[in-house]
C-alpha cells in the first residue's frame, strides 16, 4: 500500500477549515463533528507515515495506538481527543440527545472548543510528521 500521510494530512486542514466556515454559518453541530473528522485524519496521517494502518474513529484509542508506538502523546493532547470523541455521534443523530435534534444542544461555544482542540490535535500531528 503507498504511503499516503501527507493526502490525510491535506484533508485533515482543508476538514478544520470547513468546521470553521460551519461554525461562522451557524452550523455548530456540523464544526463539532468536522473537527473531530481533521484529528481523525491528522492521527491517521501519522500512522501512515509510520507504516501502520488505523482502524476506527476514536481519537483517543487511536493516539493510545501511538503510545503502544513509543510515541509520547502529551496529556493536553489526549484531553482535547477525549474532547472530539464526545462530539462524534451526539453532534449529529438526534437519539444521540434525549430530545431535540444536534442544532438545538450545539452552540458557537461547543463550536469554538472543537475547532481549537482539533487545531491542537492537527498540530501535534503535524509536528511528528515534520
Amino acid at each position: 500500500m503507498a504511503e499516503r500521510s501527507a493526502d490525510w494530512m491535506k484533508q485533515a486542514k482543508r476538514d478544520l477549515d470547513m468546521a470553521k466556515n460551519a461554525r461562522d454559518a451557524g452550523f455548530h453541530e456540523w464544526a463539532c463533528f468536522i473537527a473531530q473528522q481533521a484529528a481523525e485524519k491528522a492521527v491517521k496521517a501519522v500512522y501512515q507515515a509510520k507504516g501502520g494502518s488505523a482502524i476506527g474513529h476514536g481519537i483517543g484509542s487511536l493516539l493510545r495506538g501511538l503510545s503502544e508506538r513509543k510515541i509520547e502523546v502529551p496529556e493536553g493532547i489526549r484531553r482535547a481527543a477525549k474532547k472530539l470523541d464526545g462530539f462524534y455521534i451526539p453532534s449529529r443523530y438526534p437519539d444521540g440527545m434525549a430530545e431535540g435534534t444536534p442544532a438545538d444542544h450545539f452552540d458557537s461555544e461547543d463550536a469554538d472548543d472543537a475547532i481549537r482542540s482539533a487545531g491542537e490535535v492537527v498540530r501535534f500531528c503535524e509536528d511528528l510528521l515534520a
